[in-house]
């Protein structure tokens, strides 16, 4: 089996299933289907599968223009039904791994996927599991579902855990992509690994072997952990700063010229993306299971929560300088996107912001030169609108959520009352207009 399956991965005749066709799945079918690799692609979404099939990108980071390539040469395919999974001979499973509403992690998307995959797993397969998640899930919750026909891993089917590490937009703006990016590998036994990396060594420029998968699955949540604590670090930097009378900014900058010792992080409005805002609670759940508690990393979680608060005291400050309340005023969010120059708005900050914008009374317009259309929390739908000269002139405040290059930032400063800016989007503008500008 071994042997058989090596051989169809180096003669690129394997057959790759991508289950979960997001932000994760969508980059790593279209470079499977690159490298030369048969991608057959599965969601629950029949629009997302007609617009695969049609040569349609959803995704910024994947280009229509790659998708109607591969499809002339057959080399990918999406589809709802799931029975097809038994024609892959190498199933990755990218399906979401959100929170449930007390904060633990919510495996129903892992458990469903498994699920399919077991009903239709034959021998010669290779399982690997991409989505982010607490070490242990590969063991604990896939090997048993996929050994119970008696096929046994590591002798008729094989199992691994390699963790995304996508970066939304970061393509042309860092250089990083599926194809460039290490990828971390732990495979349930020797052969497992050796087969997992031999595909992704046809995917991405290196491949990191590890011992297990749950030293995979740590990997990635510490990175994420790695981050979170450091934003937090500069969040509460920001919020003494504040009460200092410092620009935080500056002091960043001025570190940031060590050359030795020193990871620039920067401030902001609250925490967003999928990873960042919700993986480092999967470990903290995990280590309960210990009898032990993160400290640092639930400490970084109460401090980055509170900056959207902290927003909206900047808010009020800042109109407290034009004698108007809060109560009754209209407010520009300006960026809905969790980060800048995508269309990716998963636990963007500006949710939270919006709630408690709204709840004190105001009036939130939202503005993304890359959203038309998002969901709230609660489900409602809602739509952007332009960013008008007459808007910003009438609007009582605008704030700078997402820091967008297609925003001018100029002309926001000198047509708004007064501006908030979260970003330090406005750092270039000098002389008057500066007195306009609350900083966060």
């Amino acid at each position: 089996m071994v042997h058989e399956l090596m051989n169809r991965i180096h003669g690129r005749s394997a057959k790759v299933g991508v289950i979960g066709l997001g932000y994760v799945g969508l980059p790593l079918a279209e470079r499977a289907g690159r490298a030369g690799f048969a991608v057959l692609g599965f969601d629950v979404s029949a629009e997302r599968v007609a617009q695969i099939n049609r040569g349609e990108s959803y995704i910024g980071d994947v280009a229509s223009d790659a998708l109607v390539a591969l499809r002339e040469r057959n080399l990918i395919e999406a589809t709802t039904d799931v029975r097809r999974m038994r024609e892959c001979d190498i199933l990755v499973i990218c399906v979401p791994t959100p929170l449930n509403p007390t904060r633990e992690p919510d495996m129903r998307y892992i458990e469903a996927a498994s699920e399919n995959v077991a009903a239709s797993i034959r021998p010669g397969q290779l399982v690997i599991l991409e989505s982010t998640t607490y070490p242990g899930t590969t063991r604990e919750l896939i090997l048993p579902r996929i050994e119970r026909n008696g096929l046994r891993v590591g002798e008729q089917i094989f199992l691994a855990f390699s963790p995304e590490r996508i970066d939304p937009g970061q393509t042309s703006s860092q250089g990083f992509s599926v194809e460039n990016t290490p990828k971390v590998v732990g495979g349930v036994t020797a052969h497992c690994t050796e087969l997992a990396s031999a595909f992704y060594g046809y995917i991405t420029s290196r491949v990191v072997p590890v011992s297990s998968p749950d030293v995979a699955e740590l990997t990635k949540l510490f990175e994420n952990v790695f981050r979170a604590v450091n934003i937090a670090l500069v969040n509460e930097l920001a919020l003494l700063c504040d009460r200092m009378g410092l620009n935080v900014w500056e002091v960043i900058e001025a570190a940031a010229t060590k050359p030795y010792g020193f990871m620039k992080f920067t401030p902001g409005p609250g925490l967003g993306g999928h990873c960042i805002p919700i993986d480092p609670f999967y470990l903290t759940w995990k280590a309960r299971a210990y009898d032990l508690t993160t400290r640092f990393i639930e400490l970084a979680g109460e401090i980055n929560t509170q900056m959207p608060r902290h927003v909206r005291d900047l808010v009020v400050r800042a109109l407290n300088r034009a004698r108007k309340p809060l109560n009754g005023s209209a407010i520009v969010l300006l960026g809905v996107a969790y980060k800048p120059d995508v269309d990716d708005y998963r636990e963007s900050p500006a949710f939270k912001v919006y709630d408690l914008l709204v709840a004190d009374g105001a009036t939130v317009i939202p503005c993304d030169p890359h959203i038309d259309e998002f969901e709230l929390h609660d489900g409602r739908r809602m739509r952007t609108v332009p960013l008008t000269d007459d808007l910003l002139r009438q609007c009582d405040c605008a704030v700078i959520v997402t820091n967008h290059r297609a925003f001018d930032y100029e002309r926001i400063v000198t047509l708004a009352p007064v501006v908030v800016d979260t970003r330090n989007a406005t750092r270039s503008i000098q002389g008057p207009l500066r007195a306009k500008i609350v900083v966060l």
